[in-house]
């Protein structure tokens, strides 16, 4: 199991079995392991959930977006929930942003 840190500083973990609920559920997804990580620590934007979760959001190709949904527990851990690929950036951006890359 790895680890990312979050954009505030939290380990957040990708354990075996979140992984694999990821693949399962969007096999698009297989051999994305470390996008899901990356996306986590260096994201092109991050949105804030309906249910405490964070969605990280990270460009994956020209028209597609990786995001990574996950729950920071407290200042010491936080783990992935699920990730997936999308174009519809717009819905993203419907939820409060509440951190963005400065360009």
């Amino acid at each position: 199991m790895e680890t990312a840190r979050s954009k505030n500083n939290v380990p957040i973990r990708l354990p075996d079995e979140r992984w694999l609920h990821i693949t399962e559920s969007h096999s698009e997804m297989a051999g994305f392991y470390s996008d899901v990580l990356e996306t986590v620590e260096d994201p092109d934007a991050i949105y804030e959930g309906r249910s405490g979760e964070f969605l990280a959001m990270r460009g994956a190709q020209t028209d597609k977006y990786f995001v990574v949904v996950y729950k920071e527990v407290s200042r010491e851990d936080g783990f992935v929930i699920t990730s997936f690929l999308t174009r519809r950036k717009t819905q993203l951006d419907r939820r409060p942003k509440i951190w963005e890359r400065q360009r």
